[in-house]
């Protein structure tokens, strides 16, 4: 697995965009797409130390949004995403949201674990290289 990127639950993806932005030198922001597989809005950042921030806002966060909680998930890139699956879940973690397209990564599958530090996201690497 290789880190791809860190999801960030809001309530507005542009006002967190503007907050981001104050504090990081923000190089790129993808379009902001409503995932109705994720049933979210998203919208990717990359800021200028390389770090990936995913911006999460609609159903699937509520509930983070309500209690003030921000950080949402892990994301890891994976050439293999079922055995990766198969991996995680023999070492205890519980298959939260089965493999499926997700249109941010033009796409390519994606799959949610709960492991003992928390969500983990696992999405197919991209076969272009593209980071998104």
């Amino acid at each position: 697995m290789k880190f791809h990127h860190v999801g960030v639950a809001c309530r507005n993806i542009e006002t967190e965009i503007e907050s981001i932005s104050r504090i990081h030198q923000v190089i790129h922001v993808s379009d902001i797409v409503f995932d109705s597989e994720q049933k979210a809005q998203l919208c990717m950042i990359t800021t200028a130390e390389g770090v990936n921030i995913e911006l999460v806002s609609g159903e699937q966060v509520e509930n983070l949004i309500k209690k003030r909680i921000a950080y949402y998930h892990l994301c890891f890139e994976t050439n293999d995403l079922i055995a990766e699956i198969n991996r995680l879940q023999e070492l205890g973690a519980f298959l939260v949201s089965e493999a499926k397209p997700a249109l941010l990564f033009n796409h390519r599958k994606v799959a949610f674990l709960q492991a003992s530090y928390g969500l983990i996201e696992l999405v197919e690497a991209n076969p272009t290289g593209d980071d998104f």
